[in-house]
């Protein structure tokens, strides 16, 4: 249940940024969830092979690279999703990064507290 819950923020989150950023779009809330499903795949199964290969970099920026590793996970699910458009890099890594703010935002709040 709780894994249903953090997908449908993370939804909802995409689906509204998408009216603060113009260089991200979606057809519809349900291109949106279609996002979410895809992401959670790529952040279990890419992103970890990624970020061992970007290892030395990430240290080398204090951190930083990890941020550049999320835009490409963003680029990488555009590449998959029919309905889903972004303009660019600069646009994946400031959807990347205010994605992970709103959604530890809304995750906080909704989350259980067992």
């Amino acid at each position: 249940m709780n894994f249903i819950i953090r997908l449908l923020i993370t939804a909802a989150a995409a689906f509204l940024l998408t009216y603060v950023l113009s260089g991200v779009k979606f057809e519809s809330f349900g291109t949106a969830i279609i996002f979410a499903i895809v992401l959670g795949l790529l952040n279990l199964f890419v992103k970890p092979i990624l970020s061992l290969f970007g290892l030395p970099l990430t240290i080398i920026t204090l951190g930083l690279f990890a941020l550049v590793i999320n835009a490409a996970i963003i680029l990488l699910a555009d590449y998959f999703i029919d309905g889903m458009v972004v303009n660019g890099f600069w646009w994946a890594f400031i959807f990347s990064i205010l994605l992970t703010v709103v959604t530890s935002l809304a995750n906080s709040i909704f989350s259980d507290k067992d």
